[in-house]
């Protein structure tokens, strides 16, 4: 999920970015001493000049960084203000950026911070108190991650001009529909958009083509507009589960898309199953109030090469059984490998 992007000759350098993605694992005491201008809350090994490792500190606020610093950790502490100028000598390097679980509030955010990043790769910001994204000025920001917050709105243009983004996750926040509208339009190349666990009533609109990944599970999405997903080429993994989908909401073929492989629309309150294209590979269906099997949903024609590439299908806690399913499936559905009904 995390691509390095180091030059080959910088081994030692990629060892010490893999660090953060193993908050527990300490490796500081192995790396020798810190740098003169290390702060001492922190340490800056000596033999990886641009990481600075300030995480599980108890730290209160932010640190000045000195130069020099492209990798910045500050995960797991007490932070609760980021003050102005702790940023001034890394604001045109400063790459990574990592204030997972802290107490950050926007108010405690001062201006000529965050806002004079310019070229910062990843900022992760999750597990705080914002209200509203913080986004760095940098063209070259690639992941974006505030989950685990109290965001309600998220204006449209703060990220118009990120095109290099390829991922953002705002899972587990309080985002309405009307908040999001155009927040995303923007990146180009944005691939994966995680906005379960929020308060949307419908699917984001405006997002990018070039979009790969959809999440919006944990939501009160009641419906799809009809050929939002024909916006979507590029789509191949669509999940809304746990949300109040039913069969009004859901036009006629609008999940009738060859890029899709995975569907999720588990624990909805659909009673027919939606016809879906024959490249689907995983499609999710329990727990819904589904009963009938209409094979037709799956193939409209059966045939040597007319059948559906299905492998797993989940129909449990639903209102058929195996039993449901006509003779001919067996051909149609001649892929499936699990088909789950109990």
């Amino acid at each position: 999920m995390f691509p390095l992007r180091v030059p080959v000759f910088a081994v030692m350098v990629s060892l010490a970015l893999c660090q953060y993605y193993d908050y527990d694992y300490q490796p500081v005491s192995m790396l020798g001493p810190s740098g003169p201008n290390c702060d001492r809350e922190c340490d800056c090994p000596i033999n990886f000049p641009s990481a600075m490792y300030c995480d599980s500190r108890k730290l209160k606020f932010v640190p000045v960084v000195p130069t020099g610093i492209k990798y910045l950790y500050l995960q797991n502490n007490q932070i609760d203000e980021i003050k102005a100028g702790v940023f001034d000598n890394v604001t045109d390097t400063l790459r990574w950026l990592v204030l997972d679980s802290n107490q950050i509030t926007n108010a405690k955010v001062a201006k000529g911070t965050i806002d004079k990043l310019s070229a910062l790769e990843k900022l992760f910001f999750s597990h705080n108190n914002l209200t509203e994204p913080i986004i760095p000025p940098s063209k070259a920001l690639e992941e974006l991650k505030m989950t685990h917050n109290k965001l309600s709105k998220f204006p449209s243009g703060l990220l118009s001009d990120k095109e290099n983004l390829t991922s953002v996750n705002v899972q587990h926040n309080e985002l309405a529909s009307d908040a999001i509208s155009g927040a995303f339009k923007g990146p180009k190349k944005l691939l994966s958009l995680d906005v379960s666990h929020n308060k949307l009533k419908k699917l984001p609109a405006g997002i990018p083509s070039s979009l790969e990944i959809l999440y919006a599970d944990y939501n009160d999405i009641e419906g799809v507009a009809s050929g939002y997903l024909n916006k979507l080429p590029a789509l191949k993994y669509l999940r809304i589960s746990h949300n109040k989908l039913v069969d009004l909401g859901i036009p006629a073929g609008v999940f009738n898309v060859s890029s899709l492989l995975e569907l999720d629309l588990s624990f909805n309150k659909l009673q027919s199953i939606p016809e879906i294209n024959e490249q689907l590979e995983q499609f999710y269906l329990q727990a819904n109030e589904i009963s009938k099997f209409d094979l037709a949903s799956f193939c409209k024609y059966v045939g040597p090469l007319n059948y559906s590439r299905l492998k797993h299908l989940r129909l449990d806690a639903n209102n058929i059984t195996h039993s449901s399913m006509p003779p001919e499936s067996s051909n149609c559905l001649r892929q499936a490998s699990d088909i789950m009904f109990e």
